[in-house]
């Protein structure tokens, strides 16, 4: 029977999948640097670009490159936070090839953000807030589901199997059915070429 996977959560529970994760948030950007341990982590992250917080953009950037250089150097998957980024994040993502494995967290965007996202071959993650917004409601319903993961964050408020339920009603959809292809996902997004 398949177990319920929280792709990014700041409150891992023995019961759900999570992944183990390591990286410097863009909030610590001009903090003194610390070394996580990405040699055990299973995903790098979360990291980014978060435009609405009082941290040098460039100091962000910088940052942002070389959590994506180590994650190409070791061949993991990359959690994404970004926060009116979403343009700047791709561009840098582009400059490194092969880091393909990549999710945006706690994703609240329009379905062109997501449609541009989803291209690339990335995948998005729905969390509380994501539930809050109309048009990332849309996405939700609309966008394929081979893309898609549902995460509880730092947010004690909704837990994860609340999230996979308002995304199941949402896509209209069996949460059973939810459940297996959100497993399918997370099979696919750590394979390794």
């Amino acid at each position: 029977m398949p177990r319920l996977i929280d792709i990014h959560t700041h409150h891992p529970h023995p019961e759900i999948i999570s992944p183990r994760m390591a990286g410097i948030h863009p909030w610590n950007a001009e903090k003194p640097r610390y070394q996580p341990d990405y040699a055990n982590c299973d995903i790098v992250g979360e990291t980014g670009l978060d435009y609405c917080f009082p941290v040098s953009r460039e100091a962000q950037r910088e940052l942002f490159e070389e959590q994506l250089r180590i994650a190409a150097e070791i061949d993991k998957p990359v959690v994404i936070h970004s926060v009116k980024a979403t343009e700047e994040v791709l561009r840098i993502l582009a400059k490194y090839p092969k880091v393909k494995r990549v999710v945006f967290h706690g994703f609240i965007g329009s379905l062109q953000q997501a449609e541009t996202i989803l291209m690339r071959g990335y995948y998005l993650s729905f969390g509380e807030r994501s539930l809050r917004s109309p048009r990332t409601r849309a996405v939700i319903a609309s966008m394929d589901i081979d893309r898609l993961f549902c995460e509880s964050d730092e947010m004690p408020s909704l837990s994860v199997e609340e999230v996979y339920s308002k995304v199941a009603k949402l896509r209209e959809m069996p949460l059973s059915e939810l459940v297996e292809a959100v497993e399918r996902n997370y099979n696919r997004f750590f394979a390794k070429d």
